[in-house]
């Protein structure tokens, strides 16, 4: 069921106070934050090239900072920041959806911004942690500091850009219409607890390999690589691909530990689950068809930008069927491509074998002949009619 973002949003507004000021919050976070970087940086006395390395090393940090806290308080329930999650899983993810990004009136910003005393707890933090390390060398202690403050700057200023209408002139910057689309993309209620933590340059989000791209009406220009094997079972078409298209089954002939959530009973088009293995660690998967005794097609998508489409494929076969299993798949990341030529692909092309042989022993042990399916649909259509 789709949420009704619309409805959200009406109570969201009736909600906000009268006498807020989305202008007196902006410009307070901003003024408050600048005001505490220039009086940092008016710490700093001839830096020597070394302490000017702070710069790059703290930006790198508050980054990882970034990623972090969204990822594992904003998008995950914890007791001691629930209020954290409440504000941004619940309220943000909910006032803005994929295809429904802009903010309409500046009163919207309040579900954009942070709260803003929060930016004065941030920079209470940092002027102590200056205060600690101008210990050591003050230096390296302001400018590390006003980094990080303007961090929190850069972090508000990007995520309210990526919330403008996709006409307005400030996403004709360099990078910002791509961040604005990476955004988007995070903002899909599916995608939201896994894809595209980083609000201002996704670094980390490409380094854990949730960086996750998908172009407005365009393909990736990088190939498929294609994987195809086939087994045949004594088990009738329909029977076999009802099975096969349970993936809450899944766990019975696959010869290494997954979970799944989602729907139980086989799953037909429109239907999504989330899988999780050693081997493929996270995958989101969409059913695209499924046709009973024939074919059953899903698409997935994973870390390293991984894009997978599995066929299911079940014909008559003497007393039983061949079923062809083949999968493509592509890696949008450096990273995955680069596994993918190394060992991957090899590993996939064993595993898929070994899937298939497991698949050939379990199936005739848990799925019943098409005579004994038959006799028990006869038996319980005589029951319904006594």
């Amino acid at each position: 069921m789709q949420f009704d973002t619309t409805s959200f949003r009406a109570r969201y507004r009736a909600s906000i106070k009268p006498g807020y000021n989305a202008w007196l919050h902006g410009g307070f976070v901003l003024l408050f934050g600048a005001l505490c970087i220039g009086f940092l940086l008016s710490r700093v006395a001839a830096p020597s090239p070394w302490e000017w390395l702070t710069v790059p090393l703290a930006l790198i940090f508050y980054n990882w900072g970034e990623y972090k806290i969204h990822k594992n308080l904003g998008h995950v329930k914890h007791g001691f920041s629930k209020l954290f999650y409440q504000r941004h899983t619940g309220d943000h993810h909910s006032f803005f959806a994929y295809g429904q990004m802009n903010y309409e009136t500046p009163r919207d910003w309040r579900v954009i911004f942070f709260p803003a005393w929060l930016i004065a707890v941030y920079a209470t933090i940092n002027l102590t942690l200056f205060w600690v390390l101008s210990q050591w060398n003050s230096n390296v202690a302001a400018l590390f500091c006003a980094t990080l403050l303007l961090g929190y700057l850069a972090y508000e200023t990007m995520h309210a850009s990526e919330h403008l209408p996709e006409q307005h002139p400030l996403l004709k910057m360099p990078g910002l219409r791509r961040m604005r689309r990476l955004h988007e993309l995070h903002h899909a209620r599916e995608l939201m607890h896994n894809f595209n933590f980083n609000i201002v340059f996704p670094l980390w989000d490409w380094l854990y390999g949730t960086l996750y791209w998908e172009a407005e009406g365009a393909e990736s220009d990088q190939p498929m690589t294609r994987i195809q094997q086939h087994v045949d079972i004594q088990r009738s078409p329909d029977l076999l691909l009802a099975y096969l298209a349970t993936p809450t089954r899944w766990h019975e002939w696959h010869h290494y530990p997954v979970s799944i959530k989602g729907p139980s009973g086989t799953l037909g088009a429109g239907s999504r689950f989330e899988y999780s293995s050693e081997r493929a660690s996270y995958l989101l998967w969409d059913v695209l068809e499924y046709l009973p005794g024939q074919r059953w097609t899903a698409r997935a998508r994973g870390n390293y930008g991984l894009q997978m489409r599995v066929t299911y494929e079940c014909s008559p076969q003497g007393t039983g069927s061949r079923f062809t299993r083949s999968m493509e798949y592509r890696f949008d990341h450096l990273f995955g491509r680069l596994a993918n030529r190394l060992f991957l692909h090899r590993r996939l092309q064993q595993d898929s074998a070994d899937l298939l042989k497991h698949l050939g022993i379990v199936a005739e042990h848990v799925i019943p002949s098409a005579g004994t399916a038959s006799m028990n649909g006869l038996q319980a259509g005589g029951t319904r009619v006594r």
